[in-house]
């Protein structure tokens, strides 16, 4: 099995020993992505623009890979605080059309408001 490392310039910097993306085959696995702006580092102050960010962060990604978020077919989104779930269902919605990928919603203790991840399938 070949694994190709997949480079997102116009995402956030990586923090640590991972990709942004990596492929096999016809799957390409998307790193966590969160609200920092690429270009600045800086986390809006609402939790709407928060995920809004961390979902244009996540499509850059799939972009550097080839593909878009239509090509998603399982999402993992971790909030902080689930009282924010309904905010990001509705932003969720600005990005992904029918049919929607699999998706998992979980509470997570970590230092920012949201991430996701998701399994692209490209041609």
């Amino acid at each position: 099995m070949t694994k190709t490392s997949i480079h997102a310039p116009a995402a956030p910097a990586q923090t640590g020993p991972c990709s942004h993306a990596v492929r096999t085959g016809a799957l390409v696995f998307l790193s966590g992505q969160g609200p920092n702006d690429p270009a600045t580092e800086e986390i809006a102050a609402s939790f709407e623009d928060q995920a809004r960010q961390t979902l244009s962060n996540l499509a850059a990604v799939a972009t550097s890979a080839g593909g878009s978020l239509e090509d998603a077919v399982r999402v993992g989104v971790y909030l902080r605080d689930m009282a924010n779930f309904d905010v990001m269902n509705r932003v969720y919605g600005e990005f992904f059309s029918a049919p929607y990928p699999a998706r998992t919603t979980i509470q997570s203790d970590m230092p920012i408001e949201i991430e996701i991840d998701a399994v692209l399938a490209i041609g």
